[in-house]
């Protein structure tokens, strides 16, 4: 058996992230995965390192809406029937720690995270030779309606005391800031203080290689094979045989699955499904700069090195179902009406899983019931915007340090 430090089970861009936070405080670290790094949910999101997004994505409260999510009405999140039963306890809880004071509370104790998102971004991406997949451009709302428009500008007021950066753009500007965006737009905002990942996956990998170079290791594995024996938490698979008395689960929408496992079957955890595809720009000049976000339509379309991605908002189905068009294809119906969109670069699209707490909060910190384990998943929305900062403070814990934040409002046991 080869022996470690710490195992930190998955590659994706929290698990990496963690590594390199372990591997800076001298740790010898062990990354495990069955998939190369960055391959899993950390490929495929909207490849935004989301600064400005200081209120958690929380349930609706306005019945108009409920009745819409209802008969599927709307393209920003849709339902399979079938798995409504299995949802339905999950979601009541989503909905409850959406009220006005569990937001808050949410809200505040993720502030810290999301002020430092970028920076330790930043930091990473420097060490690792990695600063060419970071960009320094915000991203942009549009809106379809003058409803729309101002309903957003109002809400502005609400996020004043957050001291966020952003234009607030009209028809003129906003065809100023994104030239061939559709026209008859009537306007946007123009979010300042994020930045955008041009592949996302990329970026992920490219830490990976530095973590490995500075002498990390990392093997294709089964963490689900994982035991524990004697004060030391094992892997015996594929003829390798690893250990460590310290291990992390960074696994995303796989986590849940290792901890109901070895006993942690109480925790509110859901999956969120979604979708993206690429397309080729339809001519050399007609080319998208910026990340444009439609808050209604609930989809993203972004420039990529692969090409323009489009991705989906929610979709609530078992993790065994196969992908379905549905949503895709109402966002893009949309989509091409707001800026130009060429062939598919895939012949089918991408599926990926969110990991979710009912509460809009990451589980960081220690497990309660078993020595060494430690516990790095259930970003939902914000794996990518906060993988790095959620890396850092994982691991000031683990080393004793003064942490950036107090950690527990992550802490499991506040289930």
């Amino acid at each position: 058996m080869k022996k470690f430090d710490v195992i930190v089970l998955g590659a994706g861009i929290v698990g990496v992230c963690t590594c390199l936070h372990l591997q800076l405080r001298g740790y010898h670290v062990c990354l495990v995965d069955k998939k190369d790094p960055g391959q899993g949910t950390s490929y495929g999101n909207a490849g935004l390192i989301e600064r400005s997004s200081v209120i958690p994505y929380h349930f609706p409260r306005e019945f108009s809406r409920l009745i819409a999510y209802a008969f599927n009405h709307q393209t920003d999140v849709r339902f399979d029937w079938s798995y409504l039963p299995q949802i339905a306890p999950w979601l009541f809880k989503f909905w409850h720690q959406s009220s006005p004071k569990n937001l808050e509370k949410s809200t505040l104790a993720l502030l810290p995270m999301i002020e430092n998102s970028v920076k330790e971004h930043d930091f990473l991406a420097e060490l690792a030779g990695a600063t060419s997949f970071i960009e320094p451009k915000g991203w942009l709302e549009i809106f379809r309606s003058d409803k729309d428009f101002d309903k957003a500008k109002n809400h502005l007021l609400t996020l004043e005391r957050f001291h966020l950066n952003y234009d607030v753009l009209d028809r003129n500007a906003l065809i100023q800031r994104v030239p061939h965006i559709n026209p008859q737009l009537v306007g946007g905002i123009h979010w300042l203080d994020p930045k955008t990942v041009n592949d996302p996956g990329g970026l992920t990998s490219a830490y990976a290689r530095y973590f490995i170079k500075q002498g990390g290791s990392f093997v294709k594995l089964d963490a689900l094979k994982t035991e524990y024996n004697n004060g030391i938490w094992q892997i015996n698979d594929n003829g390798i045989s690893i250990g460590a008395p310290d291990i992390v689960v960074a696994l995303g929408p796989q986590s849940i699955q290792f901890l109901n496992k070895i006993g942690y079957r109480h925790i509110p955890f859901a999956i969120k499904r979604g979708y993206h595809i690429h397309y080729q720009q339809v001519d050399e000049k007609t080319v998208l700069e910026h990340s444009i976000c439609d808050p209604v339509a609930g989809f993203v379309l972004a420039p990529m090195r692969q090409g323009i991605r489009l991705t989906t908002g929610i979709e609530f189905a078992s993790p065994k179902a196969p992908p379905y068009w549905t949503q895709l294809k109402r966002a893009e119906k949309i989509a091409k009406n707001i800026f130009p969109l060429g062939e598919y670069v895939e012949t089918e699209p991408w599926l990926g899983e969110r990991p979710c707490l009912s509460d809009m909060r990451p589980i960081i910190g220690k497990a309660p019931s078993h020595k060494g384990l430690w516990l790095n998943f259930g970003h939902a929305h914000h794996g990518l915007t906060l993988g790095a900062v959620s890396g850092k403070l994982l691991a000031e814990i683990m080393a004793g340090e003064q942490p950036l934040t107090s950690p527990d409002a992550f802490s499991l046991t506040r289930f």
